[in-house]
C-alpha cells in the first residue's frame, strides 16, 4: 500500500473517531475541528503525493473519494443532529453525495474510466469545510448568518454536483460510442 492510500485509509479511519469526539467533547468543539482539519489535511497530502509522484492507482481513485464522502456526510450528520445546520440539508447534501458515489462506482464498472476532480469540485469541499468549521466553532451564530453559510456551502455543492452529472453522462456517450 502507497503513502497516498494509507493517507485515505487513515481518513475512513477517522471518521468514527470525528463522530464519538464531536458527541463525547462536551460542547468543546476544538477536538473535532482538530479531527476534521487532519482528515482533510490527508485528503489533500494524498492527492498532491499521489500526483507529484506518480503513485495513483485503482484503489486510491475508490478509497479517497469514498473517505471524503463518508466523512463529510458524518460531519454534516454530526452537526445536524446538534441542531447547528436543518435536518434536510444534512439530507440533501448526503443524497447528492450518495448519488455521485453509485454514479462513480456504475462509471467505474461499466467502463473503467474514474470521473475526474474539477475545480468547482474543490472549491465547493474548501467552502463546505470551512463552514463545517465555522458552525462548530460559533455555535451561537445568528440564524441568518448560519442560513447564509449552508446556503452557500449547499449551493456550490448543487452546482458541483450538476458538473459532476454533466461529466458523468459525457464519459457514457463516450464510451457509448468506443463500443
Amino acid at each position: 500500500m502507497n503513502v497516498p492510500n494509507l493517507l485515505s485509509l487513515i481518513r475512513l479511519m477517522l471518521v468514527p473517531v470525528f463522530a464519538v469526539a464531536f458527541f463525547a467533547s462536551g460542547g468543546n468543539p476544538w477536538p473535532p475541528v482538530l479531527i476534521y482539519a487532519a482528515a482533510s489535511l490527508t485528503d489533500v497530502l494524498d492527492g498532491y503525493i499521489a500526483r507529484k509522484f506518480n503513485q495513483t492507482t485503482s484503489l486510491g481513485r475508490v478509497l479517497d473519494p469514498l473517505a471524503d464522502k463518508l466523512m463529510n456526510g458524518t460531519v454534516l450528520v454530526c452537526i445536524a443532529a446538534a441542531g447547528l445546520v436543518p435536518l434536510w440539508a444534512a439530507a440533501f447534501f448526503v443524497f447528492t453525495e450518495g448519488v455521485l458515489g453509485l454514479g462513480a462506482m456504475f462509471l467505474l464498472r461499466k467502463t473503467s474510466d474514474v470521473m475526474p476532480a474539477n475545480i468547482l469540485g474543490k472549491i465547493a469541499t474548501v467552502v463546505f469545510f470551512s463552514v463545517c468549521v465555522i458552525l462548530m466553532i460559533f455555535t451561537r451564530l445568528s440564524e441568518t448568518a448560519a442560513m447564509f453559510l449552508i446556503t452557500l456551502a449547499l449551493g456550490l455543492a448543487a452546482a458541483a454536483f450538476v458538473r459532476y452529472l454533466w461529466e458523468f453522462i459525457r464519459i457514457l456517450r463516450k464510451n457509448e460510442i468506443a463500443q
